[in-house]
């Protein structure tokens, strides 16, 4: 059961309000108010005595936003949402010429244990509902919309969280924030990223959404990936290359390797060069991310020279590669920062 009404789909809904003995033309009424981030009181065409029902029993939205941070340097918003049991979670609206992406949480910490990640550190707390991630969205989309054009033209679930761990409210998140009656946002503009649950993927593609599939990939060998990504103990390079190939064939979209530069690991030409035998043939693209530091860990980005030769390596062996833009650096643009930071303010282990 989900925790607030805007987790519903509009026939879920309509069946709900039938349950209440409500007529049924209210689902659309409601239903169109719940994706403008509306709460009750906003709720002007609906009766004052339906209004004060709801009120008594019902949430409206699954989150809201208690901080925002703003680059002064390229306009991104860091988001801190805070959710009904207490719980905070990040969100962040990056400005590109093609519209505005914000990355979402799908969970409450991460239980994934990636060395180069603040999310993971304490562990995963809880699942997102559908609901509280499509209100990630529509709380954020509800700031920037102006009259019919979207605030949040694409979404990319690379927030806090393994999104295909908690992967039935994922799928239904999806369905909700592109149904047409909603925020109809194409599923085309949509990234899902994963650190590579293979066999996630795998019923993943058989559901054949046009989404892209983005893979925390970050190491060319078994040896050094299992030192930073725990999840590389259950499944193997060539596990996880046989599970995206498999993507490719069956939903016929480019998988994007998000590839995290870290100095001392995974960052020499020899790396480069197993990167580039490993996805020979497959319609895919290399996403080069500097890391950020992770003091915590003790690790670090290697120098601007390093990043150059390593990209430069990938395209001379006809890697289609691009390195990452820096964005929000200036307001903890880290995934997990803010969120760390404002738990160990209000005296909360992190």
């Amino acid at each position: 059961m989900e925790d607030c009404l805007l987790g519903y789909s509009l026939p879920e809904l309509e069946v709900w309000l039938k349950e209440q003995g409500e007529k049924a033309f209210r689902a659309k009424q409601l239903y169109g108010w719940l994706q403008k981030g509306a709460d009750f009181d906003e709720m002007r065409n609906l009766p004052a005595t339906f209004r004060d029902k709801l009120k008594e029993t019902e949430r409206a939205q699954g989150v809201s936003i208690i901080k925002t941070l703003r680059s002064e340097k390229d306009g991104t918003e860091k988001y801190l949402f805070s959710l009904h049991d207490g719980n905070v979670v990040e969100g962040v609206l990056m400005r590109y010429h093609y519209g505005n992406t914000l990355c979402i949480s799908s969970q409450v910490g991460c239980r994934m244990g990636c060395a180069f990640c603040a999310s993971t550190l304490e562990g995963r707390v809880r699942d997102l509902t559908p609901g509280e991630m499509l209100g990630e969205v529509v709380t954020v989309n509800a700031l920037h919309s102006e009259g019919d054009k979207r605030g949040v033209t694409n979404i990319v679930m690379m927030g806090s969280g393994e999104p295909l761990d908690n992967y039935d409210n994922v799928i239904k998140f999806l369905k909700l924030v592109s149904a047409p009656e909603g925020l109809n946002i194409s599923l085309r503009n949509i990234s899902v990223s994963t650190c590579g649950l293979c066999d996630r993927m795998d019923e993943l593609a058989q559901l054949k959404l046009p989404i892209t599939l983005s893979i925390s990939l970050h190491a060319t060998t078994d040896e050094a990936r299992q030192k930073i990504m725990p999840v590389a103990k259950k499944y193997s390079v060539s596990r996880l290359l046989k599970a995206c190939r498999d993507y490719v064939d069956i939903v016929g979209r480019r998988i994007v390797f998000e590839y995290a530069l870290i100095e001392g690991v995974n960052t020499s030409l020899e790396d480069a060069d197993r990167l580039a035998d490993l996805l020979r043939g497959l319609l895919c693209h290399v996403n080069l991310i500097p890391l950020n530091d992770v003091k915590e860990r003790n690790l670090s980005a290697p120098s601007q020279k390093g990043i150059e030769a390593f990209q430069k390596r990938l395209e001379e062996r006809g890697i289609s590669v691009t390195r990452r833009r820096e964005m929000g650096a200036d307001i903890e643009g880290a995934c997990g920062q803010l969120r760390r930071k404002h738990l160990e303010t209000e005296g909360q282990k992190p």
